[in-house]
């Protein structure tokens, strides 16, 4: 008998071997008509997805994998890039296909053909995929010899593919999936049936160097989405629409914040009102720094190759930093800065009395970013950081973890972001530091979340060689998750360059310094505001704050009078005197999303007083102008955001 223990810890017993589509069926015809395929554990193996056609030849643990599960998802995307290939080819006979991975939210699949393909063609190939789901064709695995493999996709005009199976060792078994007349390499597993693909979409058309590589063909890479149900598809799309109205590159030149242009390819252009959101985000984490015990410093922004050699940047990611050369010395412009923080740290002889001592800087830094990765301020090659490092015992990384994590809450709330999602990732297989360290360092991380009342998720193996961090993200107003905060664990660096401190007993050692960022990259955080409020920031962080608009010309001095006082008492305030109708203003500057629009006639020139409309067309009323500027000093002393609505 063959006994198979289900997630529950129930056992079914069966006389002979049986499928994963079997055990479904017979815990339930609801199970079976839902499995996408199993996860299936031998006697001291780990589990593995297989096809519900996978045989079960001896006891075994066995999970069904159905729609509702992360696996199951992936199923579905990744057999609906195969369902994509099988239309092209049943539309375009004479395409090639290559790869079609698996990636966020949806797949693509890459293809050699004579011609672009048009929206026309994408329109297409949808439809050709709908009609061949609803023919429910079963999917089957084979097994072939590396070589009859190759020789059948030659036979059949397939180049790609028989490129990528002769590079596969000769003795290695290959695995082909079967839908209809379609035949493809892959892995697997794969849904039991082409029916079981009901919710998708063509999204685009890219291009994409084969194996990635400049110097060969371009293929088309035709992009899709795949969900269980439509109603999450639905969500998904919505989302990109909204997304796409928040774009901070469209944004940033409508409301005049910065631009890009090719003599500086991935560096910034920051116009006025961009720098002013800027200068309110780097003096609201300046007085973070400062109310957290931290002493801002700043590192040369070239250092001498040697340094980035005893780092190991040189030998490692060199093709990644800009480097230059004088007087017969090489340079590089620095990707990172904790090197620069070792070096303010040596520069001292510390005690143990001295830590942790907390450095913080806004520092520049430049990566030799690959063109095709640049994406507006969120991919850079010249970017700032709030980085901060913290020297410390082994002892103290736990109390700072639980600070930093509580200054992090802070400052995401005042940001506008309560929404936080905390991930701990553990030691790699290669690392350094003994395993009583990476003991205290991980379950210092673990409890500074416990402590601070967060959950969170454990990324097992995924920790730098150095040591372990904690992962901080974001989900924004249209449910994008960013990752920006970290903190992390380091025992390498520090003694790497040769850092110490003289502990209690005379002894030099070496201290374990922290690396953490909140924001992360500043223009990537300043982005991310642009997106979340779609353009209308509060108005803390509003670089304009308020603009005095004159009804007629008889109250422009007026106008500006009210301008001038609301400057002089820190705001950020300007005078629309033109000589256009009021509405004609009040619309203009609503496109520009000021917070608040003051409108100026006779009775309010009269009266020492003010007609305010707030963003969103909100007819605030007349109030005093000492009543106005208790508002607007009440909205930016409490940080008050406006709510973040689904629509910017």
């Amino acid at each position: 008998m063959i006994k198979v223990t289900l997630p529950d810890g129930s056992q079914r017993e069966f006389p002979a071997p049986v499928t994963v589509a079997d055990v479904a069926a017979s815990i339930g015809a609801g199970l079976a008509k839902a499995a996408l395929a199993g996860r299936v554990a031998y006697e001291g193996s780990e589990p593995a997805l297989v096809d519900t056609s996978f045989t079960i030849d001896r006891d075994a643990r066995l999970a069904i994998v159905t729609a509702k599960d992360a696996d199951g998802l992936d199923l579905i995307r990744h057999s609906t890039a195969h369902l994509l290939a099988y239309a092209v080819k049943s539309l375009y006979p004479d395409a090639q296909v290559t790869i079609g991975p698996v990636i966020e939210n949806g797949f693509y699949y890459d293809f050699s053909y004579s011609r672009p393909f048009t929206p026309e063609d994408l329109a297409a190939i949808e439809n050709k995929m709908m009609e061949l789901a609803k023919k429910d064709e079963t999917v089957t695995r084979e097994e072939w010899k590396r070589d009859d493999a190759v020789a059948f996709f030659d036979s059949i005009g397939e180049k790609y593919k028989a490129e990528i199976i002769a590079s596969i060792p000769a003795e290695q078994k290959i695995t082909l999936y079967r839908e209809g007349d379609f035949v493809d390499l892959c892995r697997g597993p794969h849904v039991p049936s082409t029916g079981k693909l009901k919710v998708f979409k063509l999204m685009k058309v890219a291009g994409a160097y084969w194996r990635g590589d400049s110097k060969n063909e371009m293929l088309q890479r035709i992009y899709g989405t795949a969900w269980a149900r439509k109603e999450e598809q639905d969500a998904y799309l919505h989302m990109l629409e909204e997304a796409e109205k928040r774009d901070h590159r469209r944004l940033g030149r409508e409301l005049d914040l910065f631009h890009f242009q090719d003599e500086a390819p991935g560096l910034v252009f920051w116009h006025p009102k961009g720098w002013a959101i800027w200068q309110q985000v780097e003096q609201y984490v300046r007085g973070v720094y400062r109310d957290s015990g931290y002493q801002e410093v700043k590192a040369p922004q070239i250092l001498d190759r040697s340094l980035w050699e005893k780092t190991g940047h040189w030998d490692n990611y060199r093709d990644n930093m800009f480097t230059t050369e004088s007087e017969n010395r090489y340079y590089a412009l620095k990707p990172m800065n904790c090197p620069g923080h070792v070096q303010i740290f040596k520069a001292n002889l510390h005690s143990y009395r001295d830590l942790p001592l907390r450095f913080g800087e806004f520092g520049q830094c430049h990566r030799n970013e690959p063109s095709g990765s640049l994406h507006g301020m969120m991919r850079v090659r010249g970017f700032t950081q709030d980085d901060g490092h913290i020297f410390c015992t082994e002892d103290q990384i736990l109390d700072e973890c639980v600070a930093f994590t509580s200054q992090l809450q802070r400052v995401y709330r005042d940001f506008g972001f309560t929404d936080i999602l905390y991930k701990i990732a553990t030691r790699p297989e290669s690392r350094i530091g003994s395993d009583e360290v990476w003991d205290k360092a991980e379950h210092a991380l673990i409890e500074s979340l416990r402590r601070s009342g967060c959950e969170f998720e454990i990324s097992p193996g995924d920790g730098a060689f150095y040591g372990p961090k904690i992962e901080y993200t974001l989900k924004d107003a249209i449910g994008r998750h960013w990752q920006c905060g970290t903190i992390q664990v380091d025992f390498s660096m520090p003694g790497r360059l040769g850092a110490e401190y003289v502990d209690q007993h005379d002894q030099r050692l070496t201290p374990v310094m922290l690396h953490r960022a909140i924001l992360g990259s500043m223009e990537r955080f300043i982005g991310m505001l642009i997106e979340h409020f779609g353009g209308a920031m509060p108005p803390w962080l509003a670089p304009v704050q308020a603009v005095v608009c004159n009804i007629s010309e008889s109250t422009a001095e007026y106008a500006e009078s009210v301008a001038q006082t609301l400057k002089k008492q820190g705001f950020r305030v300007e005078s629309d005197l033109r000589g256009e109708k009021i509405t004609y203003k009040i619309r203009e500057h609503s496109l520009q999303k000021i917070p608040y629009i003051l409108v100026v006639g006779e009775k309010e020139r009269q009266a020492g007083s003010v007609a305010v409309r707030a963003r969103g067309g909100v007819d605030v009323g007349v109030l005093p102008l000492d009543a106005f500027s208790s508002r607007l000093a009440a909205d930016v002393a409490e940080r008050r955001n406006p709510e973040v609505s689904t629509q910017p």
